[in-house]
């Protein structure tokens, strides 16, 4: 068995072996759109700061699931842009917001979209009926079928994520 490559040689191994078939496995998925070596780039990013680069032994397996992840986050984040772009155009031409604030107040969705997924089901439904719906714990207890103790559990797991996403540069 030969020695392991380091690092930066294994990366340039596969980005040369591989690179090819991830552009078109991109391609496939986005219809040819021109996002795709974006995104293949952006796999890329993701396995140059894998921990586990040195346990790679199917790479493009590897590179599959990292692609997976990224075109996920891709249609997630095309799906917050297309839902804000829908609010604003309800909203009168004097509201509309400016391209920066539009930018800035998307990346924030994405963000808080980000971290709502890091919760259970029932924890994001807790937090989004409480927040959004205004509903009591004891209304959110029963619609979840919990009791009122694992509502204020999900709400202090739901706050936790809001506080270290405050955090966040």
């Amino acid at each position: 068995m030969p020695a392991p490559l380091p690092a930066p040689a294994l990366i340039d191994s596969i980005y040369r072996e591989h690179h090819g078939w991830l552009l078109g496995w991109f391609l496939r998925r986005l219809s040819g759109s021109s996002q795709a070596a974006d995104l293949a780039h952006d796999t890329f990013v993701r396995l140059i700061t894998s921990r586990e680069l040195a346990q790679v032994r199917e790479p493009r397996a590897f590179l599959r699931t990292l692609a997976h992840g990224v075109i996920v986050n891709h249609w997630r984040r095309a799906d917050v842009e297309r839902a804000w772009a829908e609010a604003v155009a309800a909203q009168p031409e004097l509201l509309a917001p400016s391209p920066e604030e539009r930018m800035i107040a998307v990346e924030m969705l994405c963000r808080i979209d980000a971290m709502l997924n890091t919760l259970s089901d029932k924890a994001r439904k807790a937090f989004l009926l409480s927040q959004i719906d205004g509903r009591t714990y004891a209304e959110i207890a029963l619609e979840l079928g919990v009791s009122d103790r694992m509502v204020k559990k999900y709400m202090a797991q739901a706050m936790l994520q809001c506080l270290l996403l405050a955090q966040e540069p």
